[in-house]
């Protein structure tokens, strides 16, 4: 991991003497800890990683995950592991190793406010700094390995979006089908679900963040479904739009302007273009529809160690496409009462254009019609 953390302190100016990553308890975990430290499985809750200017990681971890980081640190020369019973013990090393140090970095962005209080009871005459903006930085652009992740779990989004029309049956519901879909996302080799599956029929797939409840399918109905899977702790996240039984004339044109709106922006991507400029061309095939006003969020964001991973993608977006960004582009159109549709891929940016890394077909489908 050392070029990991070379290159967030490259990033970060002034330069502290070193920087503290530190896990409080599930889910006040710190994605940046297992960006610096790759390790496979574990919580490492109370766990932490600080990070040097010279590369060198050491990782404080708790008995309870001391041989799994020892395992992952075999493959890595510059990462140390330091094994602690008692948090006591873990601050006593901490004092120790960096007592001289004036000037420490911390990611304010995930810390708590109880752990910060901790690490400043240990290190009384250290001044502060929040190093969460070149984190964000540093994270956003995905190395090799990082993109093996990210493909692997887009990989297993796909298969899962190809079976869905298998499982859209008269008179399923919602939760019966979010349920299926996360078991044949850990059957196909993810660790879970990397956020709670929605799974929206009829007028429920109106709302953009809507919760799998207990509606039945029926002849008519539009159906969103937007999940992911998480394989080695890295995420995927695909919409994928279904129409069940009776065809519906406005739908079936939702979908196709939704995915024109989707096209739009893909064309776009390529580094050094403004990420707002993809959000504004899917808005401006959407409003010069019936459906005018009917996109209501971003058009996208990034994604890695979590879904929404550093930023995200609108009118006000401020940020450029880099080489080795990986982002959603998920234009929708939702009518309240009626349905929407959302068409969802993941895609990593290239120095001339993109690369799929969720490929499940993405045009209209009529189920059981």
């Amino acid at each position: 991991m050392k070029t990991r953390v070379e290159k967030l302190f490259r990033l970060t100016d002034p330069r502290p003497d070193a920087i503290i990553l530190a896990n409080s308890v599930d889910p006040h975990l710190d994605g940046a800890f297992f960006w610096l430290f790759d390790v496979p499985s574990g919580l490492f809750e109370g766990s932490v990683a600080v990070a040097h200017p010279d590369g060198e990681l050491d990782v404080w971890s708790s008995v309870l995950e001391a041989e799994t980081a020892r395992t992952a640190a075999k493959k890595d020369p510059h990462v140390r592991i330091h094994e602690f019973r008692a948090p006591s013990e873990a601050e006593e090393g901490l004092r120790k190793q960096l007592g001289s140090s004036r000037n420490l970095g911390l990611n304010n962005a995930e810390i708590t406010h109880a752990t910060y209080e901790r690490l400043a009871k240990i290190f009384p005459d250290a001044s502060w700094t929040d190093v969460s903006a070149p984190l964000r930085k540093a994270r956003v652009t995905k190395d090799r390995v990082e993109i093996e992740h990210l493909t692997k779990a887009g990989e297993i989004g796909s298969k899962v979006a190809t079976e869905i029309p298998d499982l859209l049956k008269d008179g399923t519901v919602e939760l019966a089908v979010a349920t299926e879909m996360n078991y044949r996302m850990m059957r196909h080799g993810a660790s879970g679900p990397s956020f709670s599956t929605i799974v929206a029929f009829g007028p429920n797939s109106a709302e953009p963040h809507y919760f799998a409840g207990d509606r039945k399918l029926r002849s008519g109905d539009s159906i969103v479904c937007d999940f992911g899977a998480y394989c080695d702790r890295y995420a995927s996240d695909i919409t994928r739009s279904f129409h069940f039984g009776k065809r519906d004339d406005e739908m079936k044109a939702v979908h196709e302007k939704v995915e024109e709106a989707q096209q739009a922006a893909l064309g776009l991507i390529r580094a050094g273009v403004a990420a707002k400029e993809l959000h504004l061309a899917a808005q401006r095939v959407i409003d010069a529809s019936p459906w005018r006003g009917r996109f209501t969020h971003g058009l996208g964001h990034s994604i890695g160690l979590r879904v929404h991973d550093g930023w995200g993608m609108n009118e006000r977006s401020e940020d450029l496409l880099e080489e080795g960004m990986v982002v959603t582009v998920e234009p929708g159109i939702y009518l309240p009462g009626h349905g929407g549709v959302r068409i969802e891929d993941d895609v990593l940016v290239t120095k001339s254009g993109y690369r799929f890394l969720t490929t499940a077909p993405r045009g209209y489908h009529e189920v059981g019609a």
